[in-house]
């Protein structure tokens, strides 16, 4: 049978933040700790939206050059989950917390799990199998003889499309007292 890892972090990681409080607390005191928690949730909330914005700053630039972010994202994963565990209270979690904002340690996480990592991408637009040249994509270039408008009649939107197309020509249905 396969050891699974959480069952046995969801009982570690609780016993050691208990076993760390009661050792820091004893050392500098109840309030000391408690100040020290708080100081590390907001300095750690700071460093979510610093490292955040620019991480999303990384990704804009990657995806504007055609080019799939596949580090940045991995690294915003990893600030995400930095910034919860900085957010969840104790000195264990604080510390991997305050590791994963650690650019080159992000780094080496990526460089380990980046060939098991497949990036799909789906591509947008439309694809044309006969160009004219000269023609630029997503541009239909018709000649005169190519388009016809032919308004339906039945259509409940036919007598605004002929009173559209024909400027000058004055609305049948408008009332000029209103």
């Amino acid at each position: 049978m396969r050891f699974s890892l959480i069952p046995f972090l969801l009982l570690v990681v609780p016993l050691a933040e208990i076993a760390a409080f009661v050792v820091i607390g004893g050392q500098i005191g109840v309030w000391a700790t408690l100040g020290m928690v708080l100081l590390t949730a907001i300095i750690g909330s700071f460093l979510l939206r610093w490292q955040g914005v620019g991480l999303f700053n990384r990704i804009n630039t990657e995806l504007r050059a055609n080019r799939v972010p596949g580090r940045e994202l991995v690294h915003g994963v990893m600030i995400l989950v930095a910034g919860v565990l900085l957010l969840t209270p104790g000195f264990v979690t604080d510390s991997l917390g305050f590791l994963l904002f650690i650019p080159a340690l992000r780094d080496l996480v990526w460089r380990s799990v980046k060939d098991r990592i497949v990036v799909q991408t789906m591509s947008s637009g439309f694809s044309s199998t006969t160009r004219r040249p000269g023609a630029s994509e997503g541009v239909v270039d018709l000649d005169e003889d190519e388009f016809s408008r032919n308004p339906d009649p039945s259509s409940p939107w036919s007598e605004q499309t002929d009173r559209l197309s024909r400027p000058g020509k004055p609305d049948s249905n408008s009332s000029n007292g209103l």
